[in-house]
């Protein structure tokens, strides 16, 4: 069985019709010129070795030459052969707060644009790694199972918003225990969970919560959105914009809260990143990443037809050396053939 795997070169064929056509009308040019100047008897004295015969082989090598080596650019595929392809890599699930406070713009744009814009960095860096995404506020949902597929991935990111969960509030231990269920494998060891958040935790038992998970071989990857010294948080209804108020009637300020991020990733033997940066945040999860050992997701066996371009390639080649060398004199041991017609 064969196939071409690059067929678009096909056209370039059209070159040897459009070379033949060419030489002919030299060919002739060329004679009728001679023939108006010397006659022949003349000629053969003025060039006795000229050899009209291998001006025609020289031109049949070059259009040989340029079959071939299209051809070697069109790469035929000829027989097939078994390959066996391995996926390896990390299961990263995003935990991504989307409570009212991660509206706050005291990070451009806001917090949970730029927590989406970090993880979707993320996901266009990865290779064969599996990725899921949590969203929580005051509960946790299971935003996107653990998958291979980004463009899915990236989807569901975007989707996210502050209004999927209509009860308010920041409970870090309900995504904990979701994210605890993610993982297909209880033996692996390259679990990760990726915490996106301010660190408002009005939730219980945010740490205990990491630490049962971090027994169970979960890492922590804690990336710190917005600022310490905070913002208001602004409502957005049409072209009016209103801030957040408690319950006295006074505008709220957000504050993140850093010690709160880095106690989850110190004392689960995590990481704490400050996610200002995205370039920065981003580098810094792909060096923890690579320096993780990388599970065998699956192993699979692929029938695939066996490049030929090589050998065309060759040919095209022996065809342009043989017409680089091969002169348009005759021959003077072939001279004795009369292969040219002498008299």
């Amino acid at each position: 069985m064969i196939q071409y795997e690059e067929t678009r070169y096909l056209f370039l064929l059209i070159m040897i019709p459009i070379l033949i056509i060419g030489y002919l009308i030299f060919y002739y040019w060329k004679k009728s010129i001679l023939k108006t100047i010397f006659n022949q008897k003349i000629l053969k004295k003025i060039v006795p070795s000229n050899s009209f015969f291998k001006g025609w082989l020289k031109q049949t090598f070059l259009c040989f030459a340029l079959v071939f080596m299209i051809f070697g650019l069109v790469n035929p595929q000829i027989g097939t052969e078994t390959e066996t392809v391995k996926r390896e890599g990390v299961d990263l699930v995003f935990a991504i707060d989307v409570s009212k406070s991660m509206l706050a713009e005291d990070i451009a744009p806001n917090r949970l644009e730029k927590s989406k814009r970090i993880a979707g960095e993320l996901i266009n860096q990865l290779v064969s790694d599996r990725v899921g995404i949590i969203a929580y506020a005051s509960s946790a949902i299971p935003h996107l199972p653990i998958t291979t597929d980004y463009a899915a991935a990236r989807m569901f990111l975007a989707s996210l918003d502050t209004n999927m969960i209509s009860s308010q509030g920041t409970s870090m231990s309900s995504a904990t225990n979701i994210a605890m269920n993610y993982f297909d494998d209880v033996d692996q060891s390259n679990k990760v969970v990726c915490l996106l958040s301010d660190g408002e935790d009005h939730g219980e038992d945010a740490l205990s919560a990491a630490k049962n998970a971090a027994k169970n071989g979960i890492i922590f990857i804690s990336i710190v959105v917005g600022t310490e010294k905070g913002a208001v948080i602004p409502i957005k209804k049409g072209n009016q914009i209103t801030y957040k108020k408690n319950l006295d009637g006074e505008v709220v300020i957000t504050k993140s809260n850093f010690k709160k991020m880095n106690q989850i990733a110190y004392q689960t033997n995590g990481f704490f990143i400050e996610g200002i940066n995205t370039d920065n945040a981003v580098r810094e999860v792909i060096e923890i990443l690579k320096a993780m050992d990388k599970k065998e997701f699956e192993s699979k066996q692929y029938v695939k037809f066996k490049d030929q371009f090589q050998w065309f390639l060759l040919i095209g080649l022996t065809f342009i050396t043989l017409d680089i060398f091969l002169l348009n004199r005759k021959t003077e041991w072939l001279k004795k053939l009369n292969l040219f017609n002498d008299e």
